[in-house]
């Protein structure tokens, strides 16, 4: 507890990665978003990430996208309010799709927008983002 007898604030990490590279090592926890429909798929979006308004408005589409949000994000908020209590003061998600440059990229940053609305103090990495596919 802090002197005016509220729960400190966990700072909270959230990463977007490709499984196909792996699991990051210092997740707390890993939430997979290849249920949510891809991009990959649609030769228009292929080249694009994450972090453009065309993938995203794509990804934000799919009703499977806006429910792992909502679930993800009461799961968050939850565990930091639990993590505070128990003193930690770090916390970490890593959300992974298959190559990382796409799906998991528009949920962080969904999420991110979430959580800063809710004033918690959140640090933002894209893993794989830069990593390009090899298939044409």
């Amino acid at each position: 507890m802090t002197e005016e007898g509220s729960t400190p604030e966990v700072a909270v990490t959230v990463m977007s990665f490709g499984f196909k590279f792996g699991l990051p090592a210092d997740a707390g926890w890993v939430v997979d978003a290849r249920m949510v429909r891809n991009p990959f798929w649609v030769p228009e979006l292929r080249s694009f990430t994450g972090l453009d308004a065309a993938v995203r408005d794509y990804v934000l589409a799919d009703e499977v996208a806006r429910e792992l949000i909502d679930h993800t994000h009461s799961l968050m908020s939850w565990s930091s309010r639990r993590y505070a209590e128990r003193g930690r003061d770090n916390l970490s998600f890593a959300i992974g799709c298959t190559g990382g440059r796409h799906r998991s990229v528009v949920i962080v940053e969904a999420l991110a927008e979430r959580l800063r609305a809710d004033r918690v103090a959140v640090t933002v990495t894209h893993r794989d983002v830069d990593v390009l596919d090899p298939r044409p």
